[in-house]
């Protein structure tokens, strides 16, 4: 069964399910870096080529060969992923849904010196946009997530230990 790291920028989706694949033994899939990898350029570059919708229909057909593929993997999903109803429908389907969650704040701390590679926060107060996506995002993230980890103050061990103990690993 695949375990979903669902979260926004910032949250350690990426960090995190390294280190979980590791302890578990089963591939890590970062689904942004897997796009980048399969279009030879960055999200940044999608984004101002493409458009948002191109990319957030990358992220669909992704989840859906994932999904039809029926990997076993940790899978850390793109922080608007899960907002999309089509993608909501799939990561159901498709394993275990942790939703990494932490407040602003913290998310802004955690942002500030990389704002040129998440183009959801370019041309934005850094606060005012973090603030204003989480609020659009936190319900579906809630509804999503079958385990809820506050990330706020814990390391990466101690992440993975709360989330191979709630998964049952």
């Amino acid at each position: 069964m695949n375990l979903i790291l669902e979260g926004f920028m910032g949250s350690g989706k990426t960090a995190v399910g390294r280190s979980l694949a590791r302890r578990l033994d089963i591939p890590f899939i970062d689904t942004d870096a897997e796009i980048e990898k399969r279009q030879g350029c960055s999200i940044a570059d999608i984004f101002s080529s493409s458009g948002e919708e191109a990319f957030r229909q990358m992220e669909t057909s992704m989840l859906q060969g994932l999904y039809i593929s029926g990997i076993n993997a940790v899978i850390s999903l793109g922080g608007g992923t899960p907002v999309r109803p089509a993608n909501f429908r799939v990561i159901k389907k498709l394993g275990r849904v942790v939703y990494l969650k932490a407040p602003a704040d913290a998310l802004i701390t955690r942002l500030e010196n990389g704002t040129e590679e998440r183009p959801m926060l370019q041309g934005f107060d850094l606060r005012q946009r973090v603030i204003s996506l989480l609020e659009e995002r936190e319900e579906c993230y809630m509804e999503l997530a079958d385990i809820v980890i506050d990330v706020s103050e814990s390391g990466i061990s101690h992440i993975c230990d709360e989330i191979i103990k709630e998964a049952g690993k």
